[in-house]
């Protein structure tokens, strides 16, 4: 525990010093958010606001990983293939919506890739266990990415979850090995220094390279430690927002064009309500922890 404390205090020193010039520099190149017209007109104002902030926190937890295994730590390894791969197709979809609008990549296209993907990722993870949870692995990866991806849209709500969800699978729910405690203990701390300015008003957004990332690694730490069937609670708010949508859009084209919700994912609705982006963030963020805690209950029960 001591070790874990170390490597995320270590984690957010070095991420806060980087993320001031790496903001700086991610503006001089031009990597900036396009804001899509649907969305509520408050969020027409960060348009422009430098977007890639998750390479930085990426490349810090993969950087984590590989020193664990220098150093002889097991278990890194499907981690941090997840973010590899995860981070690569998201980092080649926010290139397609910096040159392409914010539609990026068409999903005809990046869902098979993340499928694809998400095979390697998930044979890793699942090392000595039984080959039957492959396709339900599979699934689960593409589903974590794709979920995380679409949780990201208020200003520190996905960060704030993600260190929730990636801190409780490695801390509370049993049998994480020391190099997946590595990376996800690097990948916390760096998320915590992201938060310092991912936070409302944001100066910088991760981008689909941290969301995808994040999803296909948070996945693959859940199977990695057998608890491939705890990964909705430990990633709640991620699983409801996900169901937003699916329910808004099977509602719409099922009456005609009638809506359950005002706008999807869900965190929109609150915000046209009225409630703050502060208020939204840190009411998901107790979901998110109390989700965190229920899967730990679960894993007292059965472990």
């Amino acid at each position: 525990m001591i070790l874990d404390a170390i490597t995320f205090v270590v984690a957010f020193a070095v991420a806060a010093a980087l993320y001031s010039p790496f903001i700086a520099l991610l503006r001089r190149s031009g990597s900036r958010q396009v804001i899509q017209e649907e969305l509520p007109e408050s969020h027409q104002k960060k348009a422009g606001v430098p977007t890639g902030g998750g390479i930085l926190f990426v490349a810090l937890a993969v950087v984590g990983g590989i020193i664990a295994t220098v150093a002889g730590h097991p278990g890194a390894l499907p981690a941090l293939s997840g973010l590899v791969l995860g981070g690569i197709i998201g980092f080649s979809d926010d290139l397609s919506k910096l040159r392409r609008g914010s539609i990026g990549i068409p999903a005809r296209l990046k869902f098979p890739v993340q499928v694809v993907l998400a095979i390697p990722v998930a044979w890793l993870a699942l090392g000595n266990q039984s080959l039957w949870w492959l396709p339900l692995a599979v699934i689960a990866v593409v589903a974590g990415a794709n979920a995380v991806n679409i949780t990201d849209g208020i200003d520190g709500l996905a960060g704030g979850l993600s260190i929730i969800a990636v801190g409780a699978t490695v801390l509370l729910l049993p049998g994480a090995q020391a190099g997946e405690k590595a990376v996800a203990m690097t990948l916390c701390g760096a998320l915590g220094a992201f938060l310092i300015f991912n936070r409302y008003p944001a100066r910088v957004i991760m981008g689909d390279t941290g969301s995808l990332a994040i999803g296909f690694a948070l996945a693959a730490m859940t199977i990695q430690q057998g608890w491939i069937l705890l990964l909705p609670i430990v990633g709640l708010v991620f699983v409801l927002e996900t169901l937003s949508v699916i329910i808004q859009v099977a509602y719409f084209k099922a009456t005609g064009g009638r809506r359950v919700f005002k706008m999807t994912p869900i965190h929109y609705t609150f915000h046209l309500e009225g409630w703050s982006e502060r208020r939204i963030a840190l009411s998901f963020w107790t979901v998110g922890l109390l989700g965190a805690l229920a899967a730990f209950g679960v894993a007292r029960l059965v472990s």
